[in-house]
């Protein structure tokens, strides 16, 4: 174990010069959600892909329809009818002076027709009044002969989407370095393309330690208390953008745990532990892992210090296993570990998914509270606190316990009180951690 000190800061730099980004693959567009490009996506097709309608109604050419009114409409000979995906296109016929074809949004536009007029500004072909709607095709085959008078006039390429109007072959779709959700998925499916090279999401186990620890759902005995850290750490990694394991706490074994993160180490990117950290007779992690990893290789093994922050002193952060798979060690206490995780699990795991920006953001901030807050020197620390974005005041929510998981529940920030402060009075402009 370090005798020395580390700050915050310098342990984080520790942990981003060892932790690389994972090596690019190829992924089909549902299991690259959530993923990091790292190629420019070029438009091979132009979008749409030929000239289509926006509306219902009929395709017309636009000098049969200028100078139409309701009560003196333009009545054209309706020749046929065109849905959405159909290629026969009437038949390779045109639609020529005084004709009009029906058309449904998405159809693509008949030859020789110029505009398309909503179906509201026509009959419906009914012969009646101006129409609500379009009835289908297999309601009414008729529709798609005979007449319709149209009520008013249409300007060329009115309710007609363009070929390439939303992107055209050789076009940028998406830059290296964008993140790959439900819009940049429904693009790539839209020019065709069904796969894309990514860096793929970070694979991360989550372990417990303790012999008190109990599953919630499970009945509690004397000494007894749940397991919430695996949950929320679980949960927090996941929310990072990885995918996440959750192995139930395991006793206060050495060998146990030893056994159960090398069993861990075939689907894991990151390994992270919580509890048994500190320097009780019972500190399980750090006996169990003092003494492995990969000692022979520069920086190996893994390394258990002290920080000066508070929640969150006792840290560990080193390799373990063939492939030098990093482990990060936090504190057992819920807060403790929460913060620890914000601050340097969750940066480890957007740095291994190729993000540019790993941290969370911050702000500045006026503290509201009914009393200054203290806090120890040389140690920086970070509170719970609810932040208003509108006032830009942040407030303290629960005390400085690191036990206290109820006001992290409340809390969408931690407040941070740097090492050379040990009191902050009401009004102080202080940093701000925004953590939702």
């Amino acid at each position: 174990m370090s005798s020395t000190i580390w700050s915050v800061d310098e342990h984080l730099e520790d942990i981003l010069t060892a932790v690389q980004p994972l090596e690019p693959i190829e992924l089909q567009l549902p299991e690259a959600q959530g993923c990091v490009l790292v190629e420019d996506v070029v438009v091979e097709i132009a979008l749409p892909p030929f000239d289509n309608s926006s509306m219902d109604g009929y395709a017309v050419r636009v000098a049969d329809v200028a100078g139409a009114t309701e009560e003196f409409p333009a009545v054209l000979t309706v020749i046929g009818d065109i849905a959405a995906g159909d290629a026969g296109l009437l038949g390779g016929q045109r639609v020529g002076p005084g004709e009009a074809a029906r058309i449904m949004t998405g159809a693509p536009l008949p030859a020789g027709a110029e505009a398309v007029i909503p179906v509201e500004w026509t009959d419906g072909g009914t012969g009646e009044g101006p129409a609500a709607a379009m009835r289908a095709h297999r309601d009414a085959p008729e529709g798609a002969r005979g007449e319709v008078r149209v009520h008013r006039p249409v300007e060329a390429r009115a309710h007609v989407r363009d070929r390439g109007s939303d992107v055209r072959p050789g076009d940028l779709a998406l830059r290296a370095g964008s993140v790959v959700g439900p819009p940049q998925i429904g693009l790539l499916a839209a020019i065709g393309r069904s796969t894309v090279k990514v860096r793929p999401r970070p694979r991360v186990v989550v372990i417990s330690t303790g012999s008190e620890l109990v599953q919630p759902g499970e009945e509690l005995s004397g000494g007894q208390i749940y397991d919430s850290n695996s949950f929320a750490l679980t949960a927090a990694a996941r929310d990072a953008g990885a995918i996440t394991y959750r192995v139930g706490a395991v006793t206060d074994d050495a060998e146990t745990l030893r056994a159960t993160i090398e069993d861990q180490l075939i689907r894991a990117d990151i390994v992270v532990t919580t509890g048994g950290v500190s320097v009780g007779a019972y500190d399980v992690v750090k006996e169990a892992l003092s003494s492995v990893g990969d000692e022979d290789e520069p920086g190996g093994g893994i390394d258990f210090r002290k920080l000066a922050m508070q929640p969150g002193k006792p840290q560990g952060f080193g390799s373990i296993g063939p492939e030098h798979t990093p482990l990060l060690a936090l504190p057992g206490n819920p807060v403790s570990s929460y913060v620890s995780f914000e601050l340097f699990v969750r940066p480890a795991i957007r740095t291994l998914m190729g993000l540019p920006d790993v941290n969370r953001p911050t702000t500045r901030a006026t503290l509201v509270s009914d009393k200054a807050l203290s806090s120890p020197a040389g140690k920086r620390q970070f509170l719970r606190g609810t932040y208003d974005a509108q006032a830009g005041t942040v407030t303290p929510v629960g005390g400085s316990g690191s036990h206290l998981i109820a006001a992290l529940a409340q809390a969408d920030a931690l407040i941070v009180l740097p090492e050379d402060v040990t009191s902050a009075e009401p009004g102080t402009d202080t940093e701000v951690i925004l953590i939702r």
